[in-house]
């Protein structure tokens, strides 16, 4: 009975695939043209160094426009100086409301589409008191803390009208009680106000920016057009950077929406440049697990300065705690730095950031970097290295899910990020010249741990031979995944069987226990990377373009998410990492191994010839790859940026290709 619900399950992404309210475009947006199936309301987050938003739009019964701007500045602080400590404000101005055409306000608003490509485009019809249309256009500044809005109106009648823009500047000031700086200021404007006599077929365009500023600062005359050619300049380096190809153009797409969500939540502190997870929370700060083990082994693969820095920068910081009584790294460094948090205990932080900090290094290829990187790694290793039980596995006080659910007093997933730290430690140590004794160590201390992994959270759990995710576990949780993402596959059948099966797979991904209603997206990302690494191709790619379908196009776009029911599906930035790195470390199978090599073992679906990962950035190089099917076999070829050929192998499904650059 549970191979027959399995296979009904495998059909569950073909019978969907149609009915996505969005649609890809030829320019690489995606597009909800308003038909009906309405209301309908969303959210999606966008950010710049100096700022966050949460738009909440939709369309009405009615089919008019709805908008809430929920406004987000890291870098002005409220009291208490916490983790939750950004300045936040909401706004729902309905800027078309406040414009008259031929003397009288516009009526009968119909959405005609939305588009999305890290801008939010709408156009709308209004009938009365003449036909107009209204595009509005909707995104962060790069750089400044400011949200910026540009409009165009055109006239869609057969005669002139005159549109009046009024001219309107609101400025509120914050309590100044409440600000770590005193009180703040927030603007909001219309520029290019004035009257227009538009002929049929004419339009005008006009802006609208809302900023925050310490003290009595504005923003000073905005240009709002040279704004948007640098948010549009950001989108295309994201797109024309780590460029994924494959038959799939929704997995392609989605792969291009995770880079900008991934990147763009990147603030300017005063403690450096800080990725942060956003969400309407989380800003100025950085966590162990999100910026240290998701986001920052990625962002080398993408050649992005900002998010290379970024990445640099959190290491550095949690170096700021190493300790010679080797007291636990806190979880979290918050208020630009100058605070922590550390609410859940140890929650396995040392694993996580020697994990992603080793990774890091590796990929990014920068030897003056991983030396300033090693004696965080190393100390880290030590560190769990002490926290090793009489069984061999690593203890904690909980894990990245900070007491949610439980997690025992050993869980599986700091013990095999351990264990992948330690293998990449050994790769990154050899490139600087540590010594061989310590480096042999950390080999024997892994080919140790694997076998206590297996050992003592091996578990028939529900019918599957998989794994229990602490001593007392007794229900599937979705975090046995873990094993399959760093190359431990002794129990692989079992966990894959169970990981897909209705106990926890829904048409939201994974449950994160049996049982719950709760789901968060990080696992069923590590799962599906981890399911492809272990080389079940073909059942990863029917579960991951289903998720790629329902995430991109489905009824909360384009992102991944983080939860819910907490957080109400934010989109939280690192969730994109972990998706871009299913197809980096999934698909393609990369591993670092070196400061300038790597291994392949690709996993070239059976229905697809072809598959590429162009101007791949890492191992202080530039390089792109091809894997094609020739009858059984499989191609690979790796060439640099001259497209001069570094590899060109044919190898057997399943074999590895060593590349050294």
């Amino acid at each position: 009975m549970r191979k027959l619900l399995i296979v009904s399950l495998l059909i569950i992404p073909f019978c969907l695939s149609g009915q996505t309210r969005w649609k890809v475009q030829t320019d690489g947006s995606i597009r909800w043209e308003v038909k009906e199936d309405l209301p309908h309301f969303d959210h999606i987050e966008m950010s710049g160094e100096q700022v966050s938003t949460v738009l909440r739009y939709g369309v009405k019964s009615d089919g008019s426009f709805s908008l809430e701007r929920s406004m987000v500045w890291p870098m002005l602080r409220t009291i208490p100086n916490n983790t939750h400590a950004s300045l936040m404000q909401k706004y729902a101005i309905d800027i078309p409301s406040l414009l008259t055409v031929n003397g009288g306000t516009l009526q009968n608003e119909k959405v005609e589409s939305i588009s999305l490509n890290g801008i939010l485009t709408v156009v709308s019809g209004y009938k009365l008191p003449v036909a107009v249309e209204i595009t509005r256009e909707i995104f962060p500044s790069t750089t400044l803390p400011m949200l910026c809005e540009r409009y165009s109106v055109k006239n869609n009648s057969g005669r002139p009208v005159t549109l009046t823009v009024p001219v309107q500047k609101t400025v509120y000031t914050t309590d100044a009680a409440k600000g770590v700086e005193g009180s703040y200021t927030i603007t909001i404007a219309i520029q290019n106000n004035g009257v227009f006599e538009l002929k049929p077929g004419e339009s005008v365009r006009f802006y609208v920016y809302i900023s925050g500023n310490p003290g009595n600062q504005v923003t000073a005359s905005p240009d709002i057009d040279k704004e948007f050619t640098a948010r549009s300049a950001f989108v295309k380096q994201m797109w024309s950077s780590l460029v994924f190809e494959s038959p799939d153009e929704t997995l392609n797409k989605m792969f291009a929406f995770a880079k900008i969500r991934a990147s763009e939540s990147i603030y300017r502190t005063s403690g450096g440049l800080m990725h942060g997870p956003g969400g309407e929370s989380y800003y100025a700060a950085i966590w162990a697990n999100d910026q240290a083990e998701y986001v920052g082994p990625f962002f080398p693969y993408l050649g992005y300065k900002t998010g290379n820095e970024a990445s640099f920068n959190a290491y550095q910081h949690f170096a700021r705690f190493m300790n010679a009584d080797y007291k636990p790294i806190p979880s979290s460094i918050i208020a630009e730095g100058k605070d922590i948090w550390n609410g859940a205990g140890d929650r396995g932080d040392a694993a996580m950031i020697a994990y992603g900090a080793a990774r890091y290094a590796l990929v990014r290829g920068d030897k003056t970097e991983s030396e300033k990187l090693w004696p965080l790694i190393e100390w880290c290793l030590e560190y769990c290295r002490r926290k090793v039980n009489n069984e061999g596995v690593v203890t904690s006080d909980s894990d990245e899910l900070e007491g949610r659910f439980p997690a025992g007093k050993a869980n599986l997933c700091t013990s095999t990020l351990y264990y992948d730290a330690l293998l990449s430690a050994s790769f990154l140590g050899k490139d600087l010249g540590k010594n061989g004794s310590q480096l042999t160590s950390y080999r024997k201390d892994a080919e140790k741990l694997r076998t206590a992994i297996n050992r003592y959270f091996e578990a028939n759990i529900n019918g599957f031979e998989t794994y229990r995710y602490y001593d007392g576990n007794t229900v599937l949780r979705s975090w046995i995944c873990m094993p399959l993402v760093t190359g431990i596959t002794e129990r692989a059948r079992g966990t894959i069987d169970a990981l897909f099966s209705p106990v926890l797979w829904t048409k939201d991904g994974l449950l994160t226990q049996a049982g719950s209603e709760t789901f968060w997206d990080r696992s069923t990302l590590y799962a599906l990377r981890g399911v492809f690494a272990a080389g079940e191709t073909e059942k990863a790619l029917n579960y991951l373009s289903y998720y790629a379908g329902q995430r991109l196009l489905g009824e909360h776009v384009p992102y991944a998410i983080e939860a819910w029911p907490e957080g109400s599906q934010r989109h939280l930035s690192a969730e994109s990492g972990l998706f871009c790195r299913i197809i980096t470390e999934g698909i393609f199978g990369i591993r670092p191994e070196g400061l300038s090599s790597f291994s392949l073992t690709p996993r070239l679906p059976s229905e697809w010839p072809e598959i590429s990962l162009n101007k791949v950035n890492g191992f202080n190089s530039s390089f792109s790859i091809n894997i094609s099917r020739e009858k059984d076999k499989i191609r690979v070829v790796v060439t640099d940026s001259v497209n001069k050929k570094i590899v060109n192998k044919l190898i057997r499904d399943g074999e590895s290709v060593k590349v050294n650059l």
